[in-house]
């Protein structure tokens, strides 16, 4: 289990990774196709067929990957009213209900995502002139890496959970922006002091 374990943080850090070098270049091409867009639009006077659509192409791309990251980085809204009160055993069973919740509703996403994408692969754009499952394809891989973050997210409550240990992070690789600004402050106090 700790092999197999060890072979999972292996294959996600490779995902952050490509996630990670995805997101930066798509990002990049799309201010490049919109900025070209522009410039041939206003100063030469005729548009590109295919920029607009590769941009809007690509957007679709950076939010569904987003989501992936977002979770990553333990980013994605939350409402916590009523779990705060709670005691801490008690915010951990809710956390692993809301995530088994979250994770049927990705299943049903990828899945629908994976009929799309059989379905309209002989449809393609018409500015880019590529299959539009290459947009839907996007849901799939987003949803799914998503997915994977929340099982191992899963994994860590559950554990928690039956090792009474309620105060173990659901995701130890992420640190509030709160916590950053105490350590911070108390590196700059240490600092001054000396």
């Amino acid at each position: 289990m700790n092999s197999e374990n060890t072979a999972f943080k292996r294959f996600m850090k490779v995902v952050d990774k490509a996630e990670d070098i995805c997101l930066v270049v798509m990002f990049a091409l799309m201010v490049i196709f919109i900025f070209l867009q522009i410039i041939m639009r206003f100063v030469v006077g005729h548009s590109l067929v295919w920029s607009e659509e590769l941009g809007k192409f690509i957007f679709v791309w950076l939010s569904w990957l987003g989501i992936s990251i977002g979770e990553r980085r333990n980013e994605h809204i939350k409402i916590t009213l009523v779990t705060d009160r709670l005691s801490p055993k008690w915010q951990k069973v809710f956390e692993i209900v809301a995530y088994l919740i979250l994770l049927g509703i990705l299943a049903v996403i990828i899945y629908y995502a994976i009929i799309l994408v059989a379905f309209q692969w002989k449809v393609k754009y018409a500015g880019i002139k590529i299959s539009t499952s290459w947009g839907y394809l996007s849901l799939v891989l987003g949803c799914g890496f998503m997915a994977l973050r929340i099982i191992a997210v899963l994994y860590r409550d559950i554990k928690a959970l039956i090792t009474k240990n309620y105060d173990a992070p659901s995701h130890p690789n992420t640190v509030s922006q709160i916590d950053q600004a105490i350590e911070a402050y108390e590196n700059i106090a240490e600092g001054g002091a000396n």
